[in-house]
């Protein structure tokens, strides 16, 4: 995971699952474009600027966003049942290993079941954008992380398309497929102490988001979302 403050740089590389927030200052709060994305239009087609795959994601996050108690005892509940030690085996589909075991997801069960609903995410263009340069980027290079192979950061890339505002954050899934997996994973975070990507999908202050979801030559697949408390495109 990698944490981005003014002025200070943290790196710590994870497999699979990475989160990456950074928050606005005072000279960094204001916008220099007058076009706003709006955070209250939350259409039920798919926009133009992502594939259905992409917007099946902005859904399923919406999905536990709005309901993390009924999402935790629909979805979440019934899969500790298929924990033996640190194993993971629905019938008919590969067994995954985790770090922790059933220990986390149960953690995440009581976090979803006492958490306060938050409001839906609306896509953005220019997150969504932002979102599918580093996918472009790894499914080219093969790499995992923040970084693209041009030197960019999350930072630079959502700043390519606009300006962020309140706080932005990305998180990165390597392997799910299926939108309810690739949220799911993050949400439970295995192997994850600071449990980021379940404090960026749950947290309130984020309003947009962009989404993309394409191939990895290494781990099959991959998404990339971008969070942020609101987000002005470029003209």
């Amino acid at each position: 995971m990698i944490s981005i403050r003014r002025g200070r740089t943290t790196i710590l590389a994870l497999l699979f699952l990475i989160s990456a927030p950074f928050h606005a200052t005072a000279d960094n709060a204001s916008a220099p474009w007058s076009t706003r994305h709006s955070s209250s239009v939350n259409p039920v087609a798919t926009p133009d600027y992502m594939t259905t795959s992409d917007f099946e994601v902005v859904k399923e996050i919406n999905r536990m966003r709005t309901d993390p108690a009924g999402y935790a005892r629909k979805y979440l509940i019934p899969r500790t049942a298929y924990y033996r030690g640190n194993s993971y085996t629905v019938p008919g589909k590969i067994t995954i290993i985790a770090n922790e075991g059933v220990s986390a997801l149960d953690e995440c069960i009581r976090e979803l079941l006492n958490s306060t609903p938050a409001s839906s995410l609306s896509p953005s263009k220019g997150l969504t954008l932002a979102a599918r340069d580093q996918v472009n980027d790894q499914a080219s290079t093969g790499k995992t992380g923040h970084a693209g192979s041009d030197g960019s950061s999350v930072q630079t890339r959502i700043e390519r398309y606009g300006q962020w505002e309140l706080s932005a954050a990305e998180n990165i899934s390597y392997g799910p497929v299926e939108a309810s997996e690739i949220v799911i994973s993050l949400l439970i975070d295995d192997g994850v102490p600071s449990r980021g990507h379940r404090k960026n999908l749950l947290n309130g202050i984020y309003n947009v988001v962009g989404v993309k979801t394409g191939t990895h030559p290494v781990y099959g697949a991959m998404c990339v979302m971008d969070f942020a408390g609101n987000y002005i495109l470029k003209p």
